[in-house]
């Protein structure tokens, strides 16, 4: 089996396991949208309120709901030794656990993506700023998940280390959400926005790449 066999392979069985597991898989999205619906009430329903605070809303609601379940994304394999195996085969660590990171991204934020209109809508976002709301969670939720992956990776041995992935990886989340909100604000007032979602898709890509490296050399400490 070659390194893409195998990273299809890794893929697809993650992906099966979540299709057996869907409580694990709609928990984001049930938590994001009780969030964006609770939000409301808790504030008052005056649109003008709700259409500024909307871009900051929505995108803590989805860095939130990406650390749900985020601790068991190595520790199943971790503990049924598939992580073992997967760390004494040739070919390269870093870009077999790529797989699990794309698995998590697909299940927790593609949907986002295709939600957040839904969300906008909700929060009375104005419409011109529907399209770059979905632009920087598709641009920004590629880096959430790769981020989490290295905050699960650090903690593989802990039994219970959710609350400290969170605290791990919540000020990595801060640029992030800095510019994709700054990005949908300004699409709202109808103003540029490609300044920040370059910044954006910089960010993602610069994590994306350099982020398997941490993940692979956190997971064979965990393994020694």
């Amino acid at each position: 089996m070659n390194a893409r066999q195998l990273w299809l392979a890794v893929l697809s069985k993650d992906l099966r396991i979540a299709g057996r597991r869907r409580s694990d898989a709609f928990n984001p999205l049930i938590f994001l949208l009780m969030v964006v619906t609770l939000f409301p009430l808790g504030v008052g329903p005056g649109p003008d309120i709700l259409a500024r605070i909307a871009p900051g809303i929505i995108w803590v609601a989805a860095l939130l709901a990406t650390l749900l379940g985020l601790d068991r994304l190595f520790k199943d394999d971790y503990n049924d030794g598939t992580l073992e195996q997967l760390c004494l085969l040739p070919q390269p660590l870093a870009f077999t656990l790529t797989a699990k990171v794309a698995a998590h991204w697909l299940l927790s934020g593609l949907p986002l993506v295709i939600l957040s209109p839904l969300l906008a809508m909700l929060l009375n976002l104005p419409p011109a700023a529907w399209p770059t709301l979905a632009l920087s969670l598709l641009l920004g939720t590629p880096a959430l998940s790769a981020l989490g992956a290295i905050g699960a990776a650090l903690t593989l041995q802990l039994q219970r280390g959710g609350s400290l992935v969170s605290l791990i990886l919540l000020p990595l989340f801060i640029p992030l959400l800095i510019f994709a909100t700054a990005a949908v604000e300004s699409a709202g007032m109808g103003m540029a926005v490609q300044g920040q979602l370059a910044i954006l898709a910089a960010i993602s890509v610069l994590t994306v790449t350099l982020a398997p490296l941490a993940i692979a050399a956190a997971v064979r400490m965990s393994m020694n």
